[in-house]
């Protein structure tokens, strides 16, 4: 799903879609998936730490929902414009952080 594309991001790709919620979700079996494989390594045990993406200019601080369908990215309504996102759903390229650098996006007030 994510690829290594530099010292601080992961570059995958999913659609992109407006939720009228106040956070960004992905599909839940998917987010525990990419949270063991991506911040386990980094001694992060529990799967539904939230995981940090970036589409855009956008920052998200990304929670798992059992309601997003498959490879989808539910991002609030209200932030589609800093996202880039035109006419969605699109599918666009998202960048993961890092685990350290996650780290430094919360730390920073980023996410």
């Amino acid at each position: 799903m994510f690829e290594v594309f530099s010292s601080g991001y992961y570059l995958g790709r999913l659609y992109v879609e407006p939720s009228d919620g106040d956070t960004a979700a992905l599909q839940r079996r998917q987010h525990e998936r990419v949270n063991e494989q991506v911040y386990a390594d980094d001694g992060v045990s529990r799967t539904d730490y939230p995981l940090v993406m970036k589409v855009g200019t956008r920052h998200y601080r990304v929670e798992g929902d059992a309601d997003v369908p498959a490879d989808t990215l539910v991002v609030p309504r209200d932030t589609l414009d800093e996202a880039g996102i035109d006419n969605p759903p699109a599918l666009s390229e998202v960048l993961l952080a890092r685990p350290g650098h996650a780290r430094r996006l919360y730390e920073a007030g980023a996410v």
